[in-house]
């Protein structure tokens, strides 16, 4: 439900676009709410991605060429079944769609009905499907946030093709453990899922994978992944 109030704000705000309308880049953002992630990080990380959106660096990117401009979808996914668009496509034409964008993320609440598995090659395939609805768009880049491997649905290795025959880049923000046993462990797990991503999930021209040391990094390393996604100025924030 919340989901739909926040469709129906957006529209009212910034119209129902057409996909044949110019826009420089098209970025689809996929989160991860599959088991693995608790109501804590669950809303560590769509309070992190509103804080990244709105910081003033993002902000300027996003803004600077609005006769070109971004085009945003967000959404979450986990099981097979249970992808959710939280934001539909939104063209960030002024501060107003911006901050519309923002407001809503703030709102959204968990589902209570998702399945806890990680379907991270359906989700790939979903992010895809929204993209291909944007075919005048300069770019088109899907960005998934991931804290584990896929294991349920398609292999996210064998959908990479398919994915990148369409032009779309793919690019991961990978989270690592907020409680490991020891530093040692934190590193040794970051190590082996940002292995993981590079070879079973990013695709495309320049793309690139961006690390959350833990759900609490997860708005600065958004940020981070953010800018350069939009050709900004990346600044270090760790």
């Amino acid at each position: 439900m919340k989901a739909l109030i926040v469709a129906a704000c957006l529209a009212a705000v910034t119209g129902q676009t057409a996909g044949a309308e110019v826009c420089r880049q098209a970025l689809a953002l996929g989160l991860d709410v599959s088991g693995s992630v608790d109501a804590r990080e669950y809303r560590l990380q769509l309070g992190g991605l509103a804080q990244a959106l709105g910081s003033p660096a993002v902000r300027a990117a996003l803004l600077e060429q609005i006769d070109a401009p971004v085009e945003l979808l967000i959404y979450e996914w986990s099981g097979p079944k249970d992808q959710l668009t939280l934001v539909p496509w939104t063209r960030i034409t002024s501060e107003l769609a911006l901050d519309t964008v923002i407001a809503g993320l703030q709102t959204v609440t968990r589902r209570e009905d998702a399945t806890p598995g990680t379907a991270l090659g359906v989700a790939m395939l979903y992010g895809a499907q929204h993209l291909s609805q944007r075919p005048a768009c300069w770019r088109r880049t899907l960005d998934i946030s991931g804290d584990g491997k896929s294991n349920l649905g398609p292999r996210p290795r064998t959908v990479k093709s398919r994915i990148e025959a369409q032009g779309i880049t793919v690019n991961g923000l990978v989270i690592g453990a907020d409680n490991p046993a020891s530093g040692d462990t934190r590193q040794s797990e970051i190590a082996a899922l940002s292995a993981y991503f590079t070879a079973e999930v990013i695709v495309g021209p320049d793309a690139f994978i961006e690390v959350a040391l833990g759900f609490d990094g997860y708005a600065a390393a958004m940020e981070i992944k953010l800018l350069r996604e939009l050709d900004g100025l990346v600044l270090s924030m760790r």
